[in-house]
């Protein structure tokens, strides 16, 4: 099995930058790729990026392209989610995710271990 837990969320203003990680542990050799995704209140949760273990492939939703980036480090096995230029609607609970098979990454069944989340709060 492996572990997922998040940290870093917090309450930043429109326009600011923050950066989520996503430490892993337990049996890490067994995760092929690792997945970000959100849930605000009242919503469905929903795919931001995802990026292999290996680190040669990353993916982004169409709404956090170019503003948010998701890296590795192997070393510390933890996968980051930087973002930036965030918007009020960037606010929901974020989630961490590992899949253990190649799969679409943009499915949340396609997941096999979730972290608890860490709530991001953008205000104006």
């Amino acid at each position: 099995q492996v572990q997922v837990e998040e940290s870093g969320g917090g309450l930043v203003q429109t326009g600011g930058s923050l950066q989520l990680s996503c430490l892993l542990s337990g049996r890490t050799f067994l995760s092929f790729a690792v997945g970000w995704f959100r849930q605000a209140p009242g919503h469905e949760r929903e795919y931001v990026a995802a990026i292999t273990w290996s680190g040669d492939f990353t993916y982004y939703a169409d709404s956090v392209k170019g503003r948010f980036t998701i890296s590795r480090d192997d070393s510390k096995n933890t996968v980051y989610l930087q973002m930036t230029s965030l918007k009020r609607e960037d606010t929901a609970n974020y989630y961490c995710a590992v899949s253990k098979t190649p799969r679409s990454l943009r499915a949340l069944s396609n997941y096999d271990w979730w972290g608890k989340g860490t709530q991001v709060t953008v205000s104006s």
